[in-house]
């Protein structure tokens, strides 16, 4: 009951100067906001780069020839990688799928539009492998594949570009002058920055390497793990591999790369938590410069109302009921602020994300944490005010005009 009474009694102190407890919110709110709002923004940008690399695929190796070159002058890229690199790494414990891939720049024509476009020769298992879905018609089979059948599968991008309505499938393309069938066109998946998916051409190796590009060797090996096996071992795997079938003895250097996408999602997803503490961290210093702001107004207060605690001590209230009611006074004065910052940090990541389209991740966590956070401001600079105002001696207090 006595704690009631006290609250009621903060409640009414706080209502009589309502100027001065919203400027001292002011701060608490400011930050709190901020701080909602920042960890949000991090949080959506951490979301999003996780999100453009699980649809380069997850669990997965991807081997690239090395660069070519002596006493560190690199004159180019090594042709070693075979399909037999490839066919032997398929034999590996924890291998899921393996595609050979072959790359280069074609231009693509139908009727009389063109467009010049990343062309992907590969394995039927390059799409499952790298999160991509069909839209519309259906992936070339393996029968194509060995047949060196001219199929293609489009992403919707080049489609649209070739046709008006993007209706490819069945149609017939040229890609650098030799007529392909489209079986198939591509889900979207939105232009990763560096590469656009839903702009390019996807055919056979087979064919790719023989009357495409010409090309004896394979510009990359990608190996899918199965679900739970150790990445990390089937790539020092594949390493043992490659340098016996290169014949690479121990002292020489590798001829190839090995990129795990398992590390780069690690080393990605690092970076952004790192800049999102960043964020946070920053806009956590106007919390700090809001609880010097609620410790300045409740100095201010305690002088005001000194002789008030002159008569409370005269007629009985002691050292710890005067604590404890300008304590929760202060305490008030950032919980409340700290639910309007809550409220303004939210809404400011919401418009955010409308006006710009940048995605935000708002979890619940971090809002108790910074009202949690903005509760102690509220006690450790609202403390010395209560202390003093404690420890005045009631006389003295009550000769105070």
């Amino acid at each position: 009951m006595l704690l009631w009474i006290t609250l009621k009694s903060a409640l009414r102190a706080l209502s009589a100067n309502k100027l001065r407890s919203i400027l001292a919110m002011l701060g608490i709110i400011i930050g709190v906001g901020s701080v909602v709002s920042m960890l949000a923004l991090g949080g959506g940008a951490q979301r999003q780069v996780l999100d453009r690399i699980s649809a380069m695929g997850t669990n997965l190796l991807v081997i690239r020839p090395g660069q070519r070159g002596t006493g560190g002058v690199m004159s180019g890229t090594q042709q070693n990688l075979t399909l037999e690199d490839a066919l032997a790494i398929t034999r590996l414990d924890g291998v899921k799928v393996v595609s050979p891939v072959v790359d280069g720049s074609g231009q693509v024509k139908y009727l009389s539009r063109n467009t010049r476009v990343r062309v992907m020769g590969c394995a039927i298992t390059y799409l499952p492998m790298r999160a991509f879905e069909i839209e519309q018609g259906r992936c070339f089979t393996e029968a194509e594949v060995d047949a060196q059948m001219r199929v293609a599968v489009i992403g919707p991008t080049t489609a649209t570009n070739l046709l008006d309505d993007g209706d490819a499938v069945d149609k017939v393309i040229k890609i650098n002058g030799i007529n392909f069938r489209v079986v198939g066109i591509l889900k979207a998946k939105g232009d990763q920055g560096w590469f656009n998916p839903d702009d390019q051409v996807i055919i056979p190796y087979s064919v790719a390497m023989k009357s495409v590009f010409g090309l004896a060797y394979l510009r990359e090996i990608d190996v899918q793990g199965d679900t739970n096996a150790n990445l990390t071992s089937i790539q020092d795997a594949v390493t043992t591999l490659l340098r016996r079938r290169h014949r690479i003895q121990n002292e020489q250097n590798d001829d190839f790369t090995i990129r795990n996408m398992a590390d780069l999602q690690e080393t990605f997803s690092s970076t952004a938590r790192s800049f999102t503490i960043l964020l946070g961290s920053i806009a956590g210093i106007s919390l700090l410069v809001g609880g010097i702001g609620i410790m300045n107004i409740m100095l201010v207060t305690v002088t005001e109302r000194t002789r008030e605690i002159g008569v409370r001590k005269a007629i009985g209230a002691r050292n710890r009921d005067i604590l404890r009611q300008f304590l929760i006074e202060s305490v008030l004065v950032s919980v409340l602020g700290g639910l309007l910052g809550v409220a303004l940090g939210v809404g400011a990541a919401k418009i955010i994300e409308i006006l710009f389209a940048f995605p935000v991740t708002i979890e619940i966590g971090n809002a108790v944490l910074a009202l949690v956070f903005s509760a102690g401001i509220g006690i450790f600079f609202g403390w010395y005010p209560a202390f003093r105002a404690a420890r005045l001696d009631p006389i003295e207090a009550l000769r105070y005009e």
